[in-house]
């Protein structure tokens, strides 16, 4: 039976980070630099926090983020060993539920529908492996908890870190291979 991972999509295989950065130069004109999101709750990051938050309602948001590099790769590579499930809290923001299921759409058409978990709780997830880059869900993984490395995490010691898909990429292939030597 081939090893399972769920996969967060916002900061782990979509660039939220940008994105947020991008709509809020464009909807408020003043521009953020990411060393400014560091360590720091994400929304709390720019200057207008609610503001900042307000844009999470606007349509194109979700749907038009880009892609973090190399995640659309990492995913094809991975999909040919392990069984994934894209994994997302799509219920807080009305517009991403359909905006996050079109982006896979378009991104990632070898992820079936079957694998794709819009959810509100990731508790209820069972995989091998999570990867995802708040602790509010890995805390509560019964698998492998892997922190994707995001500005608002940046300070966070607890768990697994990758930085990037390679990273990750590595830690979950090597981890399969010495559990298979033991």
């Amino acid at each position: 039976m081939r090893k399972t991972i769920a996969i967060d999509m916002d900061n782990v295989i979509v660039d939220i980070e940008t994105n947020w950065i991008n709509f809020y130069e464009k909807e408020f004109g003043v521009k953020i630099n990411k060393k400014d999101l560091l360590g720091k709750p994400e929304d709390e990051a720019f200057p207008d926090a609610v503001a900042a938050r307000s844009l999470l309602y606007k349509p194109g948001f979700f749907r038009n983020a880009p892609v973090m590099p190399g995640a659309i790769e990492a995913l094809t590579e991975l999909a040919q060993d392990f069984e994934i499930y894209i994994v997302s809290a799509a219920m807080e923001f009305p517009n991403s539920l359909a905006e996050k299921y079109d982006w896979l759409a378009e991104h990632c058409p070898f992820i079936s529908w079957r694998n794709i978990i819009f959810c509100g709780d990731k508790s209820v997830i069972a995989t091998d492996f999570l990867i995802d880059d708040h602790l509010k869900n890995l805390d509560f993984c019964k698998g492998t908890p892997v922190l994707f490395t995001a500005g608002h995490n940046i300070n966070v010691t607890r768990h697994q870190r990758v930085n990037n898909w390679t990273e990750a990429v590595a830690f979950i292939k090597g981890s399969v291979a010495v559990e298979e030597l033991a």
